[in-house]
């Protein structure tokens, strides 16, 4: 039986809801029509081209030959893959309804499959490297051709039992196409999941915050009192803005209660915005608030945490530079998104 990879965001930010809301979806920006409508994958690629005028044909043909399966090919009973960019694991689930088409869902979820997830949290080193490479693949919706190695992984760790490393042909063991950059991504995620838990974490956004110009004082590890992380502009830090970050480092999405008290704790400190920092993300109670809370209060996932860290890098201070040492490659541009 197929088992496909189903990707949940180049950062992993459509993650929890994927978990939350037993499902998957087809995550391809501004595809607001029913997959089904088009009755051939040239159809649909042709709608990317008339659609975008920056879409070249080549582009085009990549996006529908992903897009194109969710709805035409992915059955009932088949096994999704979603490697996780929140922690080293990869989650397994088994998709039990048909392809729904969701126009009242914002923008991009209107594409879906339930699904149970019946394995989730496995870590990635109970994978063979070509499996991992298969995970780490350039496309965002594909097939995964080691099924059965990868459903033997399944069975024994739910088991509880060692998992046997197969012997793998030279047929079975040609490279994949692979995206390189988004395997780097995956690597300085994981080092920083390593390096950054508890208080660690709080390290990371301090520096990227100063990096940014700001002037910061960070709570010793320990009760915080509600804030990890107090920032200011201006001399000395007395300027405004006047920020209270709160960093949460745990495995779980934070839920309404933590930006609750975020808004009482800036009312205590006089501070003006909030930041409240997530490395797992939010619950929907959380999401929700969002617009009301805009003018005050952002949200900091992973995703925001990793953009904001490569782009201040060169930046901030040796002590983080030694704690995830990073270089700059360069890589030919095939052209291809």
């Amino acid at each position: 039986m197929p088992m496909w990879l189903c990707r949940a965001g180049r950062y992993g930010e459509h993650e929890n809801k994927f978990i939350e809301e037993n499902r998957v979806y087809c995550t391809w920006e501004n595809l607001p029509v029913s997959i089904l409508q088009f009755s051939t994958k040239q159809n649909l690629q042709q709608y990317f081209v008339d659609n975008d005028s920056d879409v070249k044909e080549k582009t085009a043909m990549n996006w529908a030959s992903q897009v194109w399966p969710f709805a035409h090919e992915m059955k009932k009973g088949e096994i999704i893959a979603l490697p996780s960019k929140i922690k080293p694991v990869i989650h397994f689930g088994r998709i039990v309804g048909d392809y729904e088409f969701l126009p009242e869902n914002s923008n991009p979820y209107y594409h879906a499959h339930q699904v149970d997830w019946f394995a989730c949290d496995i870590p990635r080193a109970n994978f063979d490297q070509d499996i991992l490479y298969s995970f780490g693949a350039f496309m965002t919706i594909c097939r995964i051709k080691q099924e059965d190695r990868v459903k033997a992984v399944i069975n024994a760790y739910k088991q509880g039992k060692k998992v046997v490393q197969v012997t793998i042909s030279d047929e079975d063991n040609r490279e994949e196409t692979r995206d390189i950059e988004n395997e780097a991504l995956g690597v300085i995620t994981d080092l920083m999941i390593q390096k950054t838990k508890g208080h660690g974490l709080a390290k990371i956004v301090d520096a990227i915050l100063r990096a940014k110009g700001f002037t910061t004082y960070v709570s010793p590890a320990g009760p915080d009192k509600g804030v990890d992380i107090l920032a200011s502009a201006g001399t000395l830090g007395f300027g405004s803005p006047k920020i209270c970050v709160q960093v949460k480092s745990t495995d779980a999405p934070v839920d309404r209660i933590v930006l609750d008290q975020l808004g009482g704790v800036m009312k205590n400190f006089n501070a003006e915005y909030g930041l409240l920092v997530s490395w797992s993300g939010f619950k929907s109670s959380v999401i929700n608030e969002t617009a009301k809370q805009f003018f005050e209060i952002r949200l900091w996932t992973h995703k925001e945490i990793i953009e904001e860290f490569l782009r201040h890098y060169d930046q901030m201070d040796d002590e983080i530079k030694e704690l995830i040492p990073l270089k700059k490659i360069w890589v030919v541009n095939s052209g291809e998104e």
